[in-house]
């Protein structure tokens, strides 16, 4: 099967998933115990990726500074009332080793859900948290020039950024992992890239994680850029990612990375190897619910979006249902899922699932699920589907005032959608809390003297327009507060 243009990955949160099977099993789970419906079931809603969230060793250090932690304590708590210290497992990026944790089944029961996966045309995507690792992990004893170091000065004046490590080669002061903005991670010790055995190393990591998995996620990634690394550390450090990407594709061609990435750098990262990048600045400017700074994202070169990663929610951000209002949240979702790139879902998005779960914790809260949303991401998923919008041909379309005066066709985002074959969708959302009129022109070449049909995918509508008048006015528009439409488009004399 050839692969899609513009795929879709599902993220599930690996350590809760199994918490939940293990209840409902009476015995403690791994990934063997992933049920087959469950993949057979992602296939069938058109899903090509599953990422698994959190399945590397992890260990106590870790996950001692994690029950410790106040701040950290005060979250768990929110989102468990009844939490208790088993709940608390650990960071999954304080990584103690790239073997799947012993709790999950190891490597074996991972390579076994690998080919389960495969079977029913699944890709698996994995974690790659190249910036730091867990305070236990082997290499703190075995190579600690791969670390920050740092004096008894900075662990004087920066305690929030460095601590004192006892091994067994004595004491020494070595740096939490952090970026530039903020206090280091206390859970974790920061790689030194200015080290070129640290990066190599590091690859050699890689190298062994893409003989188990498809691709992997990179986690915070533009944390190792020489500019960025410089600045956080005041190092040099050489380019790792373009090495990193060619060693590993050199051994496996069609591997996937993906990157975390922020503060502008997503080209930059594409440009160094990455196959997908985040797209944050489209999610932030649809919280932010004005339609214009969306509309000029989206004016981006095409080869650039293309590879963006458009997602409403994933484990770092909060939940898409108590972030966006429910009417906002749907219009949000059809102008991030049908635009080009890799369309990422989060478990229990689908369901209206309002509380985050911190990638700590092994355990989520029940919650009841929201069935107008469900069957909402139902149709979404369906269009999702069809081969228009996963290797069609997608361009955003200019509106214009309904009337002198009427300012409301600003509100508006209008894409079209190609098929390979004769097939056109087009996609009307009215991006405000307000009613909204616009007229907009169709990029059809042949409307004269037809009747232009217009069914909606998301809904009951259905609509026949004349032809000619949609030549010389274009489509007229007139939409509710957060309206949207899927039309699927024909024609005929």
């Amino acid at each position: 099967m050839a692969k899609p243009l513009y795929p879709s990955l599902y993220q599930i949160n690996t350590r809760v998933w199994l918490t939940e099977l293990s209840q409902a099993l009476g015995r403690p789970a791994t990934l063997d115990d992933v049920p087959d419906a469950d993949l057979v079931r992602l296939a069938a809603m058109g899903f090509d990726w599953v990422w698994f969230l959190s399945v590397w060793c992890t260990g106590e250090a870790g996950r001692r500074v994690s029950i410790g932690n106040a701040e950290w304590r005060k979250e768990f708590q929110d989102t468990l009332p009844d939490l208790c210290e088993g709940d608390i497992a650990g960071s999954g990026f304080a990584i103690a080793g790239y073997t799947v944790h012993s709790n999950l089944g190891g490597d074996a029961a991972l390579a076994r859900l690998r080919k389960r996966l495969d079977t029913r045309g699944l890709k698996l995507l994995l974690d790659f948290v190249p910036n730091h690792m867990a305070p236990d992990h082997p290499w703190v004893e075995q190579h600690q020039d791969y670390f920050i170091h740092g004096s008894e000065a900075d662990l004087a004046h920066s305690p929030q950024n460095y601590c004192r490590m006892n091994t067994s080669h004595g004491s020494v002061v070595l740096a939490y992992g952090r970026d530039p903005y903020f206090s280091g991670w206390p859970d974790t010790l920061q790689l030194n890239y200015g080290n070129p055995a640290t990066q190599d190393a590091m690859i050699g990591e890689l190298l062994r994680i893409a003989s188990q998995c498809d691709g992997v996620r990179c986690d915070m990634a533009m944390l190792v850029l020489p500019e960025v690394f410089q600045r956080t550390w005041g190092l040099q450090a050489e380019l790792f990612w373009p090495k990193a990407t060619q060693r590993v594709r050199k051994q496996s061609p069609d591997f996937v990375f993906m990157a975390e990435v922020y503060w502008d750098l997503e080209w930059t990262l594409q440009q160094q190897g990455f196959g997908y990048t985040y797209d944050k600045r489209l999610y932030d400017r649809l919280r932010e619910g004005h339609a214009r700074p969306v509309r000029d994202h989206l004016r981006a070169d095409p080869d650039y979006q293309n590879k963006m990663v458009r997602f409403l929610e994933n484990h770092d951000e909060p939940r898409a249902a108590a972030t966006f209002g429910a009417g906002m949240h749907k219009a949000a979702a059809l102008i991030t899922f049908l635009s080009t790139g890799l369309r990422f879902f989060h478990q229990g998005q689908f369901e209206g699932r309002r509380k985050r779960i911190s990638p700590h914790l092994v355990r989520a809260p029940m919650e009841p699920a929201d069935e107008t949303l469900h069957e909402f991401y139902k149709r979404l998923l369906a269009i999702l589907q069809e081969r228009t919008v996963r290797n069609g041909q997608w361009c955003l379309l200019d509106c214009v005032p309904a009337w002198e005066g009427n300012r409301t066709s600003d509100s508006f985002l209008v894409f079209f959608w190609q098929g390979p074959g004769e097939e056109q969708l087009l996609v009307t959302v009215n991006y405000a809390a307000t009613q909204s009129q616009c007229y907009v022109r169709l990029p059809f070449p042949d409307l004269a003297a037809s009747t232009v049909q217009f069914k909606d995918l998301m809904g009951p509508a259905y609509y026949q327009r004349d032809g000619n008048d949609l030549l010389s006015r274009g489509l007229y528009l007139d939409m509710p507060a957060w309206g949207y439409h899927v039309f699927e488009v024909s024609s005929g004399g």
